[in-house]
């Protein structure tokens, strides 16, 4: 008998709005996903945001991860900062707990940890913000992390005891060395809905994907990213959730 596969999670980053400004369509994409990414301040976020998507999410039973971030609400997140691992570690704890705040308000939880943008990509190499990240999991309790195959902030995790949860991406492109492609670089951000497909059942059925030149990328991963700012999100997100469920691959959080 053929063992059955794990079952997938399809997370998108949600909440990331700031006071007037709103952005993406979470109501509609807590339709299609298992994991809402909730921004917690960083990148985005404030207490009504967050207490709105915590509300939504909680409405619906999709489990919550807090979308950690550098400092940088002007630059959406996307800009690395050389802060101090020390300075690191607190504003991450700030960060996930001002959203444990806000998740027991409206009777949910926050059950994980997923850095955004830069910070996300610091991980993959920079070992000093990773041994911060991993100090702020332990000293929240041991919160999981999600994060790519790969990064140093894995392997750190994994020794301090912390759970993670390895993750691909669904609608961006891969660099042969397994690396995402720069949102610069020219069809880095995938937009039409049968190749995102197309790439989250490759991931999911074959555990990888190829890359532009060709090259394989092997990705055993747990979940599956699908960015609520991309262009047509809602549109791409209901696509792959299509495309997995005719493949008959069972999707639930991770978490």
């Amino acid at each position: 008998m053929t063992a059955q596969k794990p079952p997938l999670d399809l997370n998108a980053d949600l909440g990331e709005g700031y006071g007037a400004w709103a952005m993406g369509e979470d109501e509609a994409m807590l339709e299609v996903v298992t994991t809402a990414n909730i921004a917690c301040g960083g990148h985005a976020g404030d207490p009504g945001t967050m207490r709105a998507a915590c509300r939504a999410a909680a409405a619906r039973g999709t489990a919550i991860t807090a979308h950690v971030s550098y400092p940088d609400l002007a630059g959406f997140g996307r800009r690395f900062l050389d802060i101090a691992p020390a300075d690191l570690t607190d504003l991450v704890i700030v960060q996930v707990g001002a959203l444990q705040a806000m998740a027991r308000t409206e009777g949910a939880s926050v059950r994980g940890v997923k850095p955004h943008g830069a910070l996300y990509t610091a991980l993959a190499h920079h070992a000093a913000q990773a041994g911060a990240v991993v100090r702020a999991l332990t000293q929240l309790g041991g919160l999981p992390l999600v994060a790519a195959p790969g990064a140093v902030v894995v392997d750190a995790a994994r020794t301090a005891g912390i759970e993670v949860v390895l993750e691909g991406f669904a609608d961006r492109a891969y660099l042969p060395d397994g690396t995402l492609a720069p949102r610069s670089a020219p069809g880095a951000v995938l937009t039409e809905p049968a190749q995102v497909a197309a790439q989250a059942l490759s991931i999911a059925t074959e555990g990888g994907v190829r890359t532009a030149e060709g090259a394989r990328v092997e990705l055993p991963v747990r979940s599956l990213c699908l960015h609520g700012d991309t262009p047509g999100a809602v549109e791409l997100a209901r696509a792959v959730r299509t495309r997995l469920e005719e493949a008959g691959v069972r999707l639930e959080a991770a978490l």
